[in-house]
């Protein structure tokens, strides 16, 4: 067994007129997020953190906002393919989603769900508040970090 660890971040805006999809599961809430796919910022942040772990770039290589094949892409299918290019299991995934608003905690279980569906392996989503400082404090938007120990053989 040769396992790796990657580590990935992603942010993003709020905008008005969008859905805000967070590990592949719809949040009702006011505004969504701004970005080229559906801009599901936790399943970015785990594409990234597994994509380094397997040392096979970031997300904005495998999939680049310039291409308009990634236009409104749905990140859970993003994530699908790249499980795809691994050689091994994704063993773990632990993520922490950062914002004011809106409260994730009831629909924790549904992303664990989804992510774990996505990636076989066991998935750990946490959210927490920045404290009102910053630009996740005003409530501009939100992000998330995450952590993916795959294994390579």
């Amino acid at each position: 067994m040769s396992i790796s660890v990657g580590i990935g971040y992603d942010s993003h805006r709020f905008a008005e007129g969008r859905k805000l999809i967070l590990g592949g599961v719809e949040v009702p809430y006011e505004k969504g997020l701004s970005g080229h796919s559906d801009a599901d910022v936790l399943t970015h942040a785990v594409i990234d953190a597994i994509l380094g772990a397997a040392g096979l770039g970031d997300i904005g290589e495998v999939f680049p906002d310039t291409d308009p094949a990634w236009e409104g892409a749905d990140s859970i299918g993003l994530l699908s393919t790249v499980i795809g290019m691994l050689r091994g299991p994704v063993l773990n995934v632990d993520a922490t989603l950062i914002c004011e608003q809106p409260k994730l905690g009831p629909f924790r279980p549904s992303m664990v769900s989804r992510l774990g569906e996505a990636t076989g392996g066991r998935i750990s989503v946490k959210a927490t508040t920045n404290e009102q400082m910053g630009w996740i404090g005003r409530g501009e938007g939100i992000a998330c970090m995450a952590v993916a120990t795959v294994d390579l053989d």
